[in-house]
C-alpha cells in the first residue's frame, strides 16, 4: 500500500470518509498541519528580499527553512499515525509531536504576519488558522486514548 503522503488528493479524502478506520483523524489533523507549514514557506519565499532590514531577512529565512522541515516532517506524521493504529499501538506519540510542530509553527506564522511579504499577509494569517486547528484535533485525539 502507498503512503498517504504520495496519495493526490482526491485519493486521500476518498480513504478518509471510507469506513476503515485509518486513515483517521490524526492522520487528518497532520495534513491541514502540513498545509499550514506549506502556507509558511510560501510566504517566507516571497517575503525574501523584500525587506531592507537584514535582521528581518536572516529571520525570514530562517523560517524558510524551519517551516520546510517541519512540514516534511508532518507529511511523514500523516502516515504514521494510520501505521501506529494498524499495529494497535496507543498513538499518543504522533498527536503530541503535531502539538508541538503546530506550537512551533505558529510563532513563525505571526513573524510573517507582520514582516513578511504584505501581499501575503491573509496567507500567513490562514497558516496561523489551520496550525491552531490542527493542535486542537491532536489535543482532542490525546484526550480521548488517555
Amino acid at each position: 500500500m502507498k503512503n498517504y503522503q504520495d496519495h493526490t488528493l482526491k485519493e486521500y479524502t476518498r480513504a478518509l470518509s471510507s469506513k476503515t478506520p485509518v486513515p483517521g483523524g490524526g492522520s487528518a489533523a497532520a495534513l491541514v498541519a502540513s498545509l499550514g507549514m506549506a502556507l509558511i514557506a510560501m510566504v517566507a519565499r516571497y517575503s525574501i528580499d523584500r525587506n531592507p532590514s537584514q535582521a528581518v531577512e536572516r529571520k525570514t529565512k530562517s523560517i524558510l527553512r524551519q517551516g520546510e522541515a517541519l512540514e516534511k516532517r508532518l507529511l511523514q506524521l500523516v502516515d504514521r499515525d494510520a501505521q501506529a493504529y494498524r499495529k494497535v499501538v496507543k498513538t499518543r506519540w504522533a498527536p503530541q509531536e503535531v502539538v508541538r510542530s503546530c506550537q512551533r509553527g505558529i510563532p513563525l506564522a505571526a513573524f510573517l504576519v507582520k514582516k513578511g511579504n504584505r501581499y501575503l499577509q491573509s496567507d500567513a494569517r490562514l497558516a496561523i488558522e489551520f496550525l491552531k486547528s490542527a493542535l486542537r484535533a491532536s489535543q482532542i485525539t490525546i484526550e480521548i486514548n488517555q
